[in-house]
């Protein structure tokens, strides 16, 4: 019997609806050092959905993220309709949400730690800053911070 453990994935929910950001995103976590899953949706609609277990998602047993990677500007229910949703949610409001969005506006700041962001990044434009701020947020995020039902690092 070996005294390793497992290595447990870490889950990512990305809510982004620009694939180009999409595409960056999946390849700046390929080059990161963690195990992680990168799941994607589209809009805030499927976000809740998701989250929630509905909808497309209701008979899925895909476990529920560690962290949520949520742009602002998205269809059907833009993202600060679905931090709201998420942080007034009792089953849901535990996980850390981190706003990633190319959005400047100091009213999107200030609104998106209101609604109880996790923290707020504005997304580089350039590939390697881009690269270096998934980076950093996996470091953070995955080496530094406990968060929900981890007890220790992965």
């Amino acid at each position: 019997m070996s005294n390793e453990r497992a290595i447990t994935a870490i889950e990512i929910l990305l809510v982004e609806d620009n694939d180009g950001d999409i595409r960056l995103t999946e390849r700046a976590f390929k080059k990161g050092k963690l195990l992680s899953n990168l799941r994607i949706v589209k809009d805030g609609v499927e976000a809740l959905e998701y989250l929630r277990h509905e909808g497309a998602y209701a008979h899925s047993d895909l476990p529920p993220p560690d962290l949520i990677l949520l742009d602002l500007n998205l269809p059907k229910l833009d993202g600060r309709e679905a931090l709201a949703t998420i942080k007034n949610d009792n089953r849901l409001s535990h996980i850390p949400v981190i706003v990633l969005t190319s959005s400047k506006a100091e009213e999107d700041v200030c609104r998106s730690y209101k609604l109880h962001a996790s923290c707020y990044i504005q997304k580089p434009v350039d590939w390697k800053q881009f690269t270096d701020v998934i980076t950093t947020l996996e470091e953070f995020w995955f080496n530094i911070v406990r968060l929900p039902g981890r007890s220790d690092s992965t």
